[in-house]
């Protein structure tokens, strides 16, 4: 959310301008961007890395009124959302692409940098860590309303921890960090209510994944004693 950050200060009285992120700009500056379509909500394609990865994975568009109903499937025992308008439920789903994708799909790769958070609508999705060796160790297997690529919806930063496979046909919703500081800007409640109810599944899942990395370890040092 620094991006949100920035262009709610930036303009006022004693505010500085943002200062450039050298990091990125020294991971990207030498990467090609080709020209790609506008995305939903408004969001340049040549800007974000899912617009290259749904092209690797041959994701296939879903309307907004899809979406919705994936949304309304996943999350509408959820405080937050359930607290929406229909009408704001609405704008909701204008602003995320949402995509369905075969399974056996690379979702997520580990290590990588990027810009998107997924949630799953229908499907499941294999959340692996991969050793040194080439080896994948799961951690956990994503269902329906589960969140994938925390950081990015964070803006935290970093690179991805974990690699994440589609282990069947997934139908998915697709979260940009441009598109969440736009959304938070132009639909405060609708944004409001999407980062908590991402966050409270966030934070289910954490658990989730500690407790089973924990296990891993523990498993490692017991097979090496």
């Amino acid at each position: 959310m620094k991006k949100l950050f920035d262009r709610l200060t930036f303009g006022k009285p004693g505010a500085q301008a943002p200062a450039p992120d050298d990091e990125r700009f020294f991971v990207t500056q030498f990467m090609e961007r080709p020209e790609l379509p506008a995305l939903p909500g408004g969001t340049s394609g040549a800007a974000s890395a899912w617009a290259l990865r749904a092209r690797q994975l041959q994701a296939e568009p879903l309307t907004a009124q899809q979406g919705l109903v994936g949304l309304q499937r996943v999350w509408g025992g959820d405080h937050f959302f359930h607290a929406l308008s229909f009408h704001e439920k609405q704008r909701m789903a204008e602003w995320l692409i949402f995509v369905s994708v075969s399974g056996g799909r690379e979702l997520i790769v580990q290590d990588e940098r990027s810009d998107y958070t997924l949630l799953v609508l229908e499907g499941v999705v294999g959340v692996d860590r991969i050793q040194p060796g080439g080896q994948r160790i799961r951690l956990a297997e994503a269902r329906e309303g589960d969140v994938l690529g925390e950081t990015a919806l964070s803006g935290a930063g970093g690179s991805r921890f974990a690699s994440c496979l589609s282990l069947v046909a997934c139908k998915l919703a697709v979260i940009t960090s441009d598109t969440l500081d736009e959304l938070a800007i132009e639909e405060p409640r609708a944004g409001m209510a999407l980062m908590a109810s991402a966050n409270r599944q966030l934070s289910l899942r954490a658990r989730q994944l500690s407790a089973r990395l924990a296990a891993v370890l523990a498993a490692d040092q017991g097979q090496s004693s």
